[in-house]
């Protein structure tokens, strides 16, 4: 079982930068892919940012593209998404997510992903 929990989020104004960090539990961090996902009111969750076991490898949504980066530090257990240039769209529940250990690549659908952090709120707001 692995265990994952969110911390970075907040209220920042439009333009402005976050960065969510994701600290998983276990032995196994780096025997799987991770991911980033998100839920705004009212709508589904939906991919942001994907990243393979060891981080050679990521994937971002158009939304995201340019403006956030996905970083794992497997000595440390944990994943990162740094936020810039946040947009009021941006407005979400923030999601951290972990495949199966042995799927070392990412997938841009929830299904795939086994393990799912508590959610940390980010709000961008003037």
């Amino acid at each position: 079982q692995v265990q994952l929990v969110e911390s970075g989020g907040g209220l920042v104004q439009p333009g402005g930068s976050l960065r969510l960090s994701c600290s998983a539990s276990g032995r196994t961090f780096d025997k799987k892919a991770m991911a980033w996902f998100r839920q705004a009111p009212g709508k589904e969750r939906e991919f942001v940012a994907g990243i393979s076991w060891r981080g050679g490898s990521t994937f971002y949504a158009d939304s995201a593209k340019g403006r956030f980066t996905i970083s794992r530090d497997n000595a440390k257990n944990t994943l990162y998404l740094q936020m810039n240039s946040l947009k009021p769209e941006d407005t979400a529940v923030y999601y951290c997510a972990a495949r199966r250990d042995g799927y070392y690549y990412y997938s841009d659908s929830d299904v795939d992903y086994a393990y799912w952090g508590q959610g940390t709120q980010v709000t961008v707001s003037s």
